[in-house]
């Protein structure tokens, strides 16, 4: 006879949350660069090559971190206004620092019970 699986609610996160800790730096550390470098140089220096560099970059990365986000988000049972403010706190400078700390304290928090639970 075969054990009943477990749910999505019961697993643990595993590898996504490191994940998702990576594409949240790296995006917000884009997007620093691209709003206190890039963004000056364009508008003040009058060189727009590092805005079409480290905006495309940024773009890119920030997909990285939607898909990122998406992962961890399904694993760890955000409710949708949750996982949709994460979302946006990559397109706000530092923000995705912000939402990166309140993300690991509550996905650690929901480990923390699932090991008790066990």
């Amino acid at each position: 006879m075969t054990s009943p699986r477990t749910s999505t609610a019961q697993r643990p996160v595993g590898w996504r949350l490191p994940l998702y800790r990576v594409f949240a730096y790296v995006t917000g550390v884009g997007l620093l660069l691209l709003v206190f470098y890039a963004m000056p140089m364009k508008y003040f220096a009058g060189d727009p090559g590092p805005v079409a560099l480290i905006g495309m970059l940024h773009g890119f990365l920030y997909m990285a971190y939607i898909v990122a986000t998406l992962v961890l988000a399904e694993r760890a049972r955000f409710t949708p206004v949750f996982a949709l403010l994460v979302l946006l706190a990559g397109t706000i400078p530092v923000c995705s620092f912000i939402a990166e700390r309140k993300v690991t304290q509550r996905v650690q928090a929901r480990e923390r019970a699932l090991q008790q639970e066990s």
